[in-house]
C-alpha cells in the first residue's frame, strides 16, 4: 500500500512541485491569505473533493469519507506568510515573504491528498481523512488582528484556536502537518515548543514643548525604556527549565522631535514550556512595566491577548511517523528534536486531541530570516507529501486499528473544546497601572 501511495505522489511530483512554488511567489499574511485560499479550493475542485469554506475569513477544508467507520485524521497547510521585506523575493507592495516554509506545507497537504486518491487505497481506509488549509499561524500584525477582534470577525488572532472555536476539529480526532527546517538529515522528529502569551503596553505620560517647557511633561518613552531594562534586570529569575522568552519592541516611540512623547507603544510575547510557567513570568513582566511607569510618574496600560499554548507531540503518533520516516529514508536520514523554545497554534491543537509537528529538510537559511529558500524541491515538497499520504494510510488501516490505540492512549490537557475555550478567554486582559491614589502618596 504504500509502494503505490510513493509511486502516485512520484507520478505527480511536477505538479506539487508547481503549488509549492506558486504559494511561494504569491505570500499573503494571516488573516488576509484570500487568494491563497481560492488557489487551494480550486485544487480541491480538481481533485473532486468535497469541501467547506470558513466564511470572513480565508481557508477551506476537504473531506475524504473512506464510508467506514473509524477515527477522522486532519492533514494541516497553513496558507499565511511573514514580513520580511529584506528577502529578496518578498512582495514588494506589502513585504511578505513566504521565509518560514508555508508553502511547503500546503504543497505536501495537497499533494498527499492526491497522492491517497490517485493511488486507490481509499478503499482500504476506515474513518476520514481532513485536509484543512488554515490561515494566520503567525503571529504579527497584531493591531489589525485586534481590530478584526473588535469588530467581531474572529475571537482569537491564531487561526487554528480561531477555527477550533468554530467547529472547524469538532469532528477531527487528530493532526499533524509538516514545517520546512534547515537540517543535515531529511526528517527532525519534533516533540514539544513553547507556548506564548500576546502583551501590549501603552505608556501614557504628558505631552509639552521638548525645549521650551520639557519639565512641564512626564515623558512616556523614558517610562517605557525603563520598563525595558527592568524586564532584562528580571531575566536572570527565569529558570532554564522554564525556557522564558520576552522579546519585546516598540511600535510607537512618540509622534515629533520637538514634544516629549505622551503615547508610547510596547508588543512582546512572554513565552514559555509550560502554561504555569508564561503565567509566573508575565506577572513579573506586568511588574517590570508598571514600575517604569511608576518611576516617571506615567500610567501603562497593559493588554494581555492569548497567544499559543505549549505544544506536545503525541509520543505514539510520533511512533507511527518515525516508522514511516524510516521506509521513506532510512533510519540515518532521521534526527529528534527536543523541545523548542518557537511556539506553534498546533500548541492550541494538541491540548485536546493528539498531534505531531515533525520538521522537513530541503530549505537552507533560517526561519523568518532574509536568506530562507527552497534548495530542493523534491525534498521539501514531494518527500512530505509522501510523508503525509503514507502517515495517513498507516493510520487508517486496518480498520484504523493505530489511530483508534493514540486516541486511546491520548491525554487531553483539557477535557473538551468548551474548557481549552473557558480557560483562553480567561487569559484576555486590560488593566491600568498604577491606580489614581498611588501618586497622592507623593504629593
Amino acid at each position: 500500500m504504500l509502494n503505490n501511495i510513493k509511486k502516485s505522489v512520484e507520478l505527480n511530483r511536477d505538479k506539487i512541485i508547481e503549488i509549492g512554488e506558486w504559494i511561494y511567489k504569491n505570500p499573503e499574511t494571516g488573516f488576509k491569505e484570500f487568494k491563497t485560499s481560492a488557489y487551494v479550493i480550486e485544487r480541491f475542485k480538481e481533485l473532486e473533493l468535497s469541501f467547506i469554506e470558513f466564511g470572513n475569513i480565508p481557508g477551506a477544508k476537504a473531506t475524504i469519507d473512506t464510508g467506514r467507520e473509524g477515527p477522522s485524521v486532519a492533514v494541516l497547510g497553513e496558507l499565511d506568510s511573514i514580513v520580511c521585506p529584506e528577502h529578496p523575493d518578498s512582495s514588494k507592495e506589502s513585504g511578505a515573504a513566504h521565509a518560514c516554509g508555508h508553502n511547503v506545507q500546503v504543497a505536501a497537504m495537497l499533494g498527499a491528498a492526491i497522492g491517497i486518491l490517485s493511488s486507490g487505497i481509499v478503499d482500504k481506509l476506515s474513518g476520514k481523512l481532513h485536509f484543512i488549509a488554515v490561515p494566520a499561524e503567525e503571529s504579527i500584525e497584531i493591531e489589525f488582528r485586534k481590530k478584526l477582534r473588535q469588530e467581531g470577525k474572529i475571537r482569537y488572532l491564531g487561526g487554528k484556536a480561531e477555527l477550533l472555536s468554530r467547529g472547524i476539529f469538532d469532528d477531527v480526532d487528530m493532526a499533524m502537518l509538516v514545517h520546512a527546517k534547515e537540517s543535515g538529515k531529511k526528517f527532525i522528529i519534533g516533540s514539544t515548543t513553547n507556548g506564548c502569551l500576546i502583551k501590549s503596553a501603552r505608556f501614557i505620560g504628558r505631552a509639552a514643548h521638548a525645549g521650551g517647557a520639557p519639565h512641564e511633561g512626564i515623558n512616556a518613552l523614558y517610562a517605557a525604556n525603563l520598563g525595558l531594562m527592568a524586564i532584562n534586570a528580571i531575566r536572570e529569575t527565569f529558570t532554564e527549565m522554564e525556557c522564558i522568552r520576552v522579546h519585546p519592541i516598540i511600535t510607537k516611540g512618540g509622534d515629533t522631535v520637538n514634544v516629549i512623547p505622551d503615547d508610547v507603544r510596547i508588543e512582546t510575547f512572554v513565552r514559555g514550556k509550560r502554561i504555569e510557567d508564561i503565567a509566573n513570568a508575565n506577572k513579573k513582566v506586568n511588574r517590570a512595566l508598571a514600575g517604569g511607569a511608576m518611576a516617571l510618574g506615567a500610567k501603562v496600560v497593559i493588554e494581555d491577548i492569548p497567544g499559543y499554548f505549549p505544544m506536545k507531540a503525541d509520543e505514539n503518533f510520533n511512533k507511527t511517523a518515525r516508522k514511516v520516516m524510516e521506509w521513506l529514508v532510512g533510519e540515518d536520514n532521521i534526527e529528534f528534536s527536543e523541545h523548542s523554545t518557537v511556539s506553534t497554534d498546533l500548541g492550541d491543537i494538541s491540548t485536546v486531541m493528539p498531534v505531531i509537528h515533525p520538521y522537513i529538510g530541503g530549505v537552507k537559511g533560517g526561519l523568518h530570516s532574509k536568506d530562507f529558500r527552497i534548495v530542493d524541491p523534491y525534498d521539501s515538497y514531494v518527500l512530505g507529501a509522501e510523508f503525509l499520504a503514507c502517515t495517513a494510510a498507516e493510520l487508517l488501516s486496518n480498520d484504523a486499528a493505530v489511530a483508534r490505540d493514540i486516541i486511546k492512549n491520548y491525554k487531553p490537557v483539557f477535557p473538551s473544546k468548551d474548557s481549552y475555550i473557558e480557560y483562553a478567554d480567561k487569559l484576555f486582559a486590560c488593566k491600568t497601572y498604577p491606580e489614581d491614589e498611588f501618586y497622592k502618596q507623593f504629593e
